[in-house]
């Protein structure tokens, strides 16, 4: 009962939902499109001409805003855009995309390998694991993930490229954002208007590597 009662809360919270009407409305995917939107105008990030790898891009909003963002006042993107995700994700017009789990070793060399010798302008990671419902278990499955994101970062982007990240309070959160600061010269956390209010999900922003710690 509890169970059809938080199903029907949550529909009429999606339906009455102001960013799913927009969404909707300017054709992204998700309302996620807008928690991007909010960062990179905040951060002043993503613009023509830019290399993005946008990480668990199903279904495809923050590739959408990618596009847009790189095509500026035209169609025709300038720059490049590589999106990687486990589960399978509809085209997106100038977008390449990489279906596997960015865990496994020959995913992430594939992806390596699509970036080859350029260096990346912008990582954007909106990935978050399966969650089981226990506490210290999920809480390992968000770090490797953000620790992972954080890795393939550090060893693509320019020296002065950012990282936007998806993260979740809790037991780990704190570890994650140090270890960004020992690796980053900025580090700020973002809650965009978009995200609901009882989800514990920030974002974190990463801005210019720190000597000796990314690609030579």
């Amino acid at each position: 009962m509890a169970k059809k009662k938080f199903s029907k809360e949550w529909v009429m919270q999606h339906i009455n939902d102001p960013y799913v009407k927009m969404a909707q409305q300017k054709g992204y995917r998700a309302r996620a499109a807008f928690k991007l939107l909010e960062i990179l105008d905040q951060e002043k990030l993503m613009r023509p001409g830019d290399l993005v790898v946008d990480l668990g891009s199903t279904p495809g909003s923050w590739s959408q805003v990618a596009r847009e963002r790189l095509s500026g006042k035209g169609d025709q993107i300038r720059g490049a855009i590589i999106a990687l995700d486990i589960l399978p994700m509809e085209p997106v017009p100038g977008v390449q995309f990489i279906q596997g789990d960015f865990r496994e070793d020959e995913v992430l060399e594939q992806l390596a390998r699509e970036v080859g010798e350029r260096q990346v302008d912008l990582v954007i990671s909106d990935m978050a694991p399966n969650l089981t419902g226990v506490a210290s278990a999920d809480s390992a499955r968000i770090q490797h993930v953000c620790e992972l994101a954080a890795d393939f970062a550090v060893s693509h982007l320019k020296s002065d490229g950012a990282l936007i990240m998806k993260a979740f309070h809790g037991s780990g959160f704190s570890q994650t954002v140090e270890d960004l600061k020992r690796r980053f010269k900025r580090v700020v956390e973002r809650k965009p208007k978009a995200s609901r209010d009882k989800s514990s999900e920030t974002f974190i922003v990463a801005r210019g590597l720190k000597d000796g710690v990314g690609p030579v």
